[in-house]
């Protein structure tokens, strides 16, 4: 006799804003959590829907990991400003995904250390932030035609500004994405692989068939005028490709990076004080010394060399002086520029 699987739980949170309904809504995914402070407490989660009409449906998230910051500061100027009269479709706005992470401004939740963007597809019976991976795999994300999940470095990775989609076996659905990085425009546009894609917000969306388009907006744990700027414009015109603003995206100059393998990464095998001899954009030839690492326990030693594994150019690199080992130093792509 076959065993029957049991059915999913459903979800503890409970929205207080009405997804179908046409106009502008602000209010919360609220998940019930109680603690020492608040005996009946909740989480409760900023949400935005705007919504007029038939048309698709567009989710845009920032905060996916707490210490990132442009994604919330254009999405909730975006949440703030979007008129229903200008919208074809509806926009589903979290600014801040992992929301006891970005209060506490760190990348992982204060309250169980989860990391948001490896716990998909969550449970609705697990911890925290494992019930908030659930909530957008089984009702967020089936809603959506496209999603915009921004991303930078937070407190210990730096990056160029991009926009990214990934390879996927579907080649339509891969054509896709990359379509949506375009219209996106940010200053460089990446073919991107990940160490692990195993628990992503990425992988869930993409197994759904959806149109993904992830960034890496910088790092530091900070955001610049620049880097929330293009955000800002980065959001808007992804709404313009996909029909729900009308007119075209406003496109700027991109240039089109690869990351064609694992050899991009490169790991420090010591602790130390990084002293890199390349910054962010520059050329780097395979073989070549792109940091050293100093020795701190006492002075007359030599630094460790790093060397890039690769022909390309300096796309990411660690952020605070000291780094510790296994940590990602270095993040050398490959140029692809389109005609």
């Amino acid at each position: 006799m076959n065993a029957v699987a049991p059915a999913l739980r459903p979800s503890p949170i409970a929205a207080t804003v009405d997804f179908e309904a046409d106009g502008v809504q602000h209010g919360h995914l609220r998940l019930p959590w109680s603690r020492d402070d608040s005996a009946w407490g909740s989480v409760m989660i900023p949400v935005t829907v705007v919504k007029r009409g038939q048309g698709p449906t567009a989710l845009l998230t920032g905060a996916n990991h707490g210490d990132e910051y442009e994604g919330p500061i254009a999405l909730f100027d975006l949440a703030r400003t979007l008129d229903a009269e200008a919208v074809t479709g509806r926009v589903i706005i979290v600014p801040a995904m992992n929301y006891p992470a970005f209060r506490a401004g760190t990348r992982t939740s204060p309250i169980d250390r989860g990391n948001l963007n490896r716990m998909f597809p969550g449970r609705p019976d697990g911890t925290v932030t494992e019930k908030i991976a659930d909530y957008f795999a089984r009702t967020l994300l089936p809603m959506a035609d496209i999603v915009l999940d921004f991303h930078s470095g937070g407190r210990t990775l730096d990056f160029l500004p991009y926009a990214a989609a990934h390879e996927l076996p579907d080649k339509a659905q891969e054509a896709r994405c990359f379509a949506a990085v375009a219209a996106f425009s940010a200053p460089w546009s990446m073919r991107m692989i990940e160490i692990d894609a195993v628990g992503m917000y990425d992988t869930a969306a993409e197994a759904m068939g959806k149109v993904f388009v992830t960034t890496e907006l910088g790092g530091g744990g900070t955001a610049t005028a620049r880097s929330a700027g293009i955000a800002r414009r980065g959001a808007a015109n992804l709404l313009r490709h996909a029909g729900i603003l009308a007119g075209a995206p406003e496109t700027a100059p991109t240039r089109w990076l690869d990351m064609p393998s694992s050899d991009c990464f490169g790991f420090s095998g010591e602790d130390g004080l990084v002293e890199f001899l390349r910054d962010l954009g520059d050329p780097v030839a395979k073989g070549e010394v792109i940091a050293r690492i100093h020795p701190i326990g006492r002075t007359g030693q030599a630094p460790a060399e790093h060397r890039a594994a690769l022909d390309g150019l300096l796309a990411a690199r660690h952020f605070p002086g000291l780094v510790k080992a296994g940590d990602c130093l270095a993040v050398v792509a490959t140029v692809e520029d389109r005609a």
